[in-house]
Order: structure tokens, then sequence, then C-alpha cells
């Protein structure tokens, strides 16, 4: 299936919903004009198609393999990795003084979602480099930023985020892997890392590993936490790679989907010899991971996107080729392509509804990330409510999407050959990790329903009443602020067993208010605006009140959770 990038929709919603022309009148972003968005986006458009999207297979049917050398990807992706370095893509976002072009993180978040709409698997690789770049950026010391940074911002060299341990999961505060002092100012590091993605590859000249770790004596739990940087091999004097570090690939992870990415089990100091260098203050890990996992959640999000976009582009090809049955309306003329069937249409349509509101939601977060970085506190405050909400719902929906475009398929997209199966595969883990998406619901009504004692959420609801215009879209925002007021003051049991559905009303109030904007915005009489009217209309009409609905999940006690025992679920 030819891969289109989906570069007037980019356009439509940076412009519409992120609102980049704002941002380009700052000092800051003034080099992110018209003429230059349009280039990037074309850009990698036609890179992304002619070399990414045709490794996608390879990725998925061969994958990584561990050799005695280290993890060796597929052919072709150590080339299209140097391509993608030798053509600049990587330093979109990046810091201008490091060799990047220092454009909007919105924009940044629309280059990352072509390359993962062309090949998701590949494109986690640059995704989590991202997070190391914001973790230095904003904790390392300057020689830590001048050695590393600009090989990172271009993406010569990759990064990787270590946090979780076989033990531990979840819970980071049961780490155990540990740093002790070598007397010069470096630590040696010692323990073992799991899931770790592209944890190992042979596309890059070097691997910057950031991993948390305990010191002696620290404290229990997340106090006790650091954060250190770990090359795969280390700097030489004049700062190239130089020796191993005594970093091991123990095993690649034998996963459901997301084949091209190389999940390792990663083993630091085996022989003693691991050398690392404390990121930010000593027991400062936790600040210094919520700065990569922010970003890295926001990104995590941003991959629903891609998985949808790429499961919706695939079956709508199928259904305007695939010809079964007469039209119910007219069964004398005989049989039509499936796309003329009205579940076909709804399945298609909702397809097309839930990515655009995916990517809306989360270019709208990115837009707040670059206003904050202006130096604006309020936004800055709603990109931290706004992360769980893309995360969670942008993960969610990215299954939900993919799954139907098997069913478009019918039998067909049981078939691994027709590549739909692939996509429901690949998009399975992204509500697991970065923070399950409990764990971000969990923090929506834990941590960010009291910021400014709730003074975000409702600077939000007001703007969201402010524009909104669909009955049902007000009803939600009401049943919002009506939950929030209840969740406010229930017990943490209730609080949590309300999380969930809770999240998705809100994120689907927001999505709702973007979608409306985007359907006014709409004036054209061509095929986009065509479908983008129908699209707002479809979501406001019918996924909108589905949310409502969720208000008396939202405000349910826990009481029936906890109604049997443990052991009565096996019964």
């Amino acid at each position: 299936m030819p891969f289109t990038p989906p570069v007037a929709e980019q356009r439509f919603v940076l412009e519409h919903v992120a609102g980049i022309a704002d941002l380009a009148a700052s000092e800051r972003f003034a080099e992110a004009t018209p003429d230059t968005i349009d280039a990037i986006l074309e850009g990698v458009g036609q890179f992304a198609a002619g070399e990414w999207e045709p490794l996608a297979r390879k990725g998925d049917t061969d994958g990584p393999k561990l050799t005695a050398d280290g993890v060796r990807m597929p052919q072709g992706f150590a080339q299209a990795y140097r391509d993608y370095v030798d053509g600049g893509w990587g330093t979109v976002g990046s810091p201008v003084e490091y060799g990047g072009m220092g454009l909007p993180f919105a924009l940044s978040t629309a280059v990352l979602e072509t390359l993962g709409v062309a090949n998701m698997g590949f494109a986690l690789a640059p995704t989590l480099t991202v997070g190391a770049i914001e973790a230095l950026a904003h904790h390392g010391t300057q020689q830590q930023q001048a050695l590393y940074l600009p090989h990172l911002a271009t993406g010569a060299w990759t990064g990787t985020m270590n946090l979780t341990e076989p033990q531990a999961g979840s819970d980071v505060g049961a780490l155990r892997t540990m740093a002790t002092p070598r007397g010069d100012g470096t630590w040696s590091v010692k323990g073992t890392k799991i899931f770790i993605s592209f944890g190992d590859h042979d596309m890059a000249d070097n691997i910057v590993h950031l991993v948390l770790a305990r010191t002696p004596d620290a404290p229990a739990g997340t106090r006790g936490i650091s954060l250190f940087l770990v090359p795969k091999y280390r700097l030489d004097a004049e700062g190239r790679p130089g020796a191993p570090n005594d970093v091991r690939v123990v095993s690649i992870e034998h996963k459901m989907g997301l084949h091209a990415s190389p999940t390792c089990v990663l083993s630091f100091g085996d022989n003693g010899d691991c050398v690392g260098e404390l990121i930010g203050p000593e027991h400062g890990g936790m600040r210094a991971m919520f700065t990569m996992m922010n970003n890295a959640r926001l990104n995590v999000g941003l991959q629903g996107v891609q998985v949808a976009e790429a499961a919706t582009q695939r079956a709508v090809a199928y259904a305007r080729e695939r010809v079964q049955s007469a039209r119910a309306s007219a069964p004398g003329a005989g049989p039509v392509a499936i796309v003329e069937h009205p579940d076909v249409r709804r399945m298609l349509v909702r397809m097309k509804a839930e990515t655009q509101a995916i990517r809306a939601l989360v270019y709208y977060a990115a837009g707040q990330v670059d206003r904050g970085n202006l130096g604006d506190d309020a936004a800055r405050k709603r990109a931290d409510l706004l992360t769980p909400l893309a995360k969670s719902h942008g993960t969610d929906i990215g299954c939900a999407v993919a799954s139907l475009g098997v069913q478009v398929h019918g039998g067909m997209g049981y078939i691994e050959e027709t590549g739909a199966a692939q996509h429901f595969r690949d998009a399975r883990i992204t509500p697991i990790y970065e923070g399950t998406n409990g764990i971000q619901a969990a923090d929506l009504v834990g941590r960010k329903l009291g910021l400014d004692g709730g003074g975000v959420l409702a600077a939000l609801i007001a703007d969201m009443r402010a524009e909104a215009e669909h009955a049902a879209l007000r009803d939600l925002i009401d049943a919002i602020e009506a939950a929030a007021a209840h969740l406010a003051g229930a017990d943490p049991d209730d609080r949590l067993a309300g999380s969930s559905p809770f999240l998705t009303m809100c994120a689907v109030a927001v999505c709702g208010w973007l979608m409306e904007r985007q359907g006014r915005a709409a004036s054209g009489t061509d095929d986009f605006a065509r479908i983008k009217r129908a699209s707002a209309r479809f979501y406001l009409d019918q996924l909108v009140p589905e949310a409502l609905g969720l208000k008396p999940a939202a405000m349910a006690s826990a009481d029936v959770l906890y109604a049997v025992n443990a052991e009565a679920f096996a019964a």
C-alpha cells in the first residue's frame, strides 16, 4: 500500500490548533515561517515515503538480531538512519546552540508523526533520543551538554531511558541498580535494566544511556534515586567514542509487535568497569526522570496518532478496492466496493474522526509546551494537565482504530500479508509503556486536578465552554466539572476507581472542542474540507455522547470493586 504523508492535515492542525503563526511571532521561533513549515512537512514526507516506509514490513518480519558483536538491525535500516541524520530531520526541534534548528516542538511533533506513520518501530529511535536531549538540556552540566548534545541533536548518537528492572516494574522506587563513587567525580554503575527500547543497535556511533540508580546510603524509595549518563562507548580526549563501557546486551525481548525496535535487557558493570556521570544533583533522579518522561509521554501519545493514521490509510485503500455485494439501497445495481456499504462507512468515518481528534489533542499539547518554553506559565501548567490525556487517550484510540482497520479488511485483516494486523500488534504496547494508562489516570486525579487549587482545569473548562456550540459537547463539559468536584472530595480508592473514565471524559471533551474548531475553519469545497467537516460532525454527534455516558463510572464508589476477596476472582 503506498504511504501518503498527511501533509495537508498536519499543516491545517498546526495552523488552527497548535497556533504556530502565534509562535512564529516570537523571536525564538521567528524562523517558523510558512515557507519553512511547508518545506519541512513536504520534505520529511518525501523522505519517509521513499526510505522508511519500504522498510516497515522488513522490520516486522526480520527484526533485529543479537550477535556476538551486539544488536544488528535488518538490512537497509542503518543506511536509512544515516540518511535521516544527513537530511537534518533530527535537528528540527533541537537547540540551536548544539546544532539544531530550534523550531517549535509542535513542528518537530509533525515531523516525528510522519516518520512514525511510515515506520512506527523505526521511529522509536529518534523518539527516545528527544527524551535524552531534554534531560541533558535541563539537568546536565555544561561539559556534558557540550560533549553529548551536538551529537544527540543531529541524531548521530541515539539516547535511551533505563528505568525498569525485573523486580520493580512500574514501581520505580524499588530499583536496585547501584552507583558508587570512583573517587574522580565519576561513578561505577552496576545493575540490570529491562524493556530498553533501542538499547543496542548498529545505526549510530554511540548510544547514550540515561540510567536511574541508587547511591550508597541513599534514602529508600524514590527519594534515593539519582540519574546517570552512561555511554555505550566512553569518550576519548577529543570527545569521540573510544573504549567500550562495560554495557552488555543480555537478550532481546520476543514481542507481540513493534518488532523493528530492539527491546533489550541490559547489564551494566558485569566486569566492574561501567563508568557513569551524575546528571543533576545526587538523589535528584526523579525530577530529571520526569523531564524525560513528560516529553516521552507526549510522544507516545503521538505514536497513537501514527498507528491510527497508518491503519486508516490502509483500511481506506482496501475498502475502495474490495468489491463485494450490492448496496442495500440499490440491490439491482450489482456488487460495489465495500466503501459504499453503510457499516463500512461508519467504521471508516470513525477511524478518520478519531485519528484527527487525537492528532489535534497531541498537537495542541505540543503548542502549549512551546508557549511554556516562551515563558507562559499558564500554558506550561496546561501542558502538564494535558500530558496524561494525550498519552492515555491517544494510545487507547490508536489501538481502537488499528482494531477497526482489521475489521474493515474482514478475514483478510487477520492475514499478516495485508499489513493490517501489524498495526494492531504494534499499537498494543503504547497504553503500557512510559507509564501505563492507569498510571496516567492516577496522575490526572492525584496530581493534575490539584494544580493551582484546581485552577488549571477550571481555566481549560472555561476556555472550552466559551467556544463550544454543540449541545452534547456543552453537556460533557458540565459533566466533567461535576465529576471533578466529586473526585476532589473523594477518598483515594474512590478517586482512583473513577480515574480512567474521568480521563476519557476530559480527553474527549478537549478533542471535541478542537474538532468543532476545525470543522468551523474548514470552509472550502474540496475533498479535504468536506471530510474535515464530516469528521467533526461525526465526532460531536456520536463520540462525544459516548463519553458523556461515562459520568456514572467516573463518580462511582470503589465498593463494588472490593465486594469480593481476591480469591473470588478465580471462581
